[in-house]
């Protein structure tokens, strides 16, 4: 997993799971921190994600909330709006172009 970027916009790729959540947390947190306005995260490079990195990003999304900012998602794969879907969180994350939910493809 990589994140590359600032405090405005970060490009995360690779797998955003268990063993790179610690890291990502890190990195998520400081920008938040650091920064003011959008935080927008291109997840355009994201390879996929588990429970764990989702927990990450709705961590951020919280403190960037906290922080009066708010957290932006750019380019989600498909596999990743599909779960985003089912656990309803594309309702509360705020996601650049929305979900076409017409489009995903069904499993």
């Amino acid at each position: 997993m990589y994140i590359r970027g600032d405090h405005a916009e970060l490009v995360v790729g690779g797998r955003l799971d268990v063993r790179s959540a610690a890291d990502a947390r890190t990195v998520l947190h400081s920008a938040v921190d650091d920064g003011v306005g959008d935080l927008v995260l291109d997840l355009s490079d994201l390879d996929s994600w588990d429970a764990t990195g989702l927990g990450v990003i709705m961590g951020a999304h919280r403190r960037a909330g906290r922080c009066g900012r708010r957290l932006v998602l750019r380019d989600v794969p498909p596999q990743m709006q599909r779960l985003l879907v089912a656990t309803r969180l594309h309702r509360i994350l705020a996601i650049e172009g929305g979900i076409g939910l017409d489009t995903l493809p069904r499993v």
